[in-house]
């Protein structure tokens, strides 16, 4: 999904996203970022992004993604934990 199109999205029901926080300055997937960065995951090419995600209708739907490519995940976020987090909890900043 892409950050534009969250407006379309049904407020009435919870979205879920695979969220990572980068854990040093200048890390190698997000290179030129500030350390505890903020990103969502892109789901085509495992790396952070703040534009481009996957989108889950629950939290175990997006635990079991998580773990179904984290090996992926792990190559291309060295260092990095990547975590379930409520879409709006996300965009505002609260997760």
């Amino acid at each position: 999904m892409q950050r534009i199109d969250v407006n379309g999205l049904d407020p009435s029901k919870p979205h879920w996203v695979a969220a990572v926080e980068a854990p040093s300055r200048d890390w190698s997937a997000a290179p030129g970022c500030r350390a505890h960065a903020r990103f969502l995951v892109d789901g085509e090419r495992k790396a952070p992004s703040l534009s481009q995600f996957e989108l889950f209708d629950s939290r175990a739907e997006c635990l079991a993604w998580i773990m179904a490519n984290r090996r992926e995940l792990s190559d291309q976020m060295p260092g990095a934990k990547i975590h379930p987090v409520p879409l709006a909890d996300w965009l505002l900043g609260l997760s």
